[in-house]
């Protein structure tokens, strides 16, 4: 497996696909890196504040799109 860090310098625009993936179109640098000994090889993720708020707002308006789209229940929800 090949590591890498990937460094989001900004996120442009989410989607949902009728597979049930979200997918989002970012510019990033994404340099490789070098495994630690002993520990498991993981990539790894980096963006500011202001990027992981735009994050959330993008993972919350697609889950909105995958709510949107399941049968509603007639039952309503309990709980």
């Amino acid at each position: 497996m090949k590591v890498h860090t990937l460094e989001i310098n900004k996120f442009k625009s989410a989607s949902n696909s009728v597979n049930g993936l979200v997918v989002f179109k970012v510019d990033a640098l994404v340099t490789p890196k070098e495994p630690l000994e002993g520990i498991e090889p993981s990539s790894i993720i980096t963006m500011t504040e202001a990027n992981a708020r735009v994050l959330m707002q993008l993972l919350k308006a697609q889950l909105a799109e995958f709510d949107n789209k399941k049968p509603k229940s007639r039952h309503g929800r309990h709980g």
